[in-house]
């Protein structure tokens, strides 16, 4: 898959109150990028805890469910595009429909 952005990640692992999310938020990438989903349940195999959400909307847990990873995959052409990063908090406030 390739990945629009890594920089989203990055940013939110830089800021000091969540450089804990830096080492799984780069697991997660380099496990994205050598992926090849072709659709959700290629996802669900590799990530149990994920939730398929509609419009292609994919829903991670990170670092034991501290942090939600948003993205939206379009398997014809791999892409994976981060839509949000952030604490299961910031998560809880989120439309997922409006990103």
């Amino acid at each position: 898959m390739r990945i629009f952005t890594k920089r989203t990640l990055r940013e939110f692992w830089e800021q000091k109150k969540y450089q804990d999310s830096e080492q799984p938020l780069k697991a997660w990438h380099d496990e994205a990028k050598r992926a090849e989903w072709k659709t959700p349940h290629d996802i669900k195999e590799l990530y149990r805890s994920v939730s398929i959400v509609k419009n292609n909307k994919v829903i991670f847990n990170i670092h034991g469910n501290k942090y939600r990873l948003v993205v939206e995959v379009t398997y014809e052409n791999a892409h994976c595009y981060v839509l949000f990063v952030g604490t299961h908090k910031q998560y809880d406030k989120v439309d997922v429909d409006s990103l």
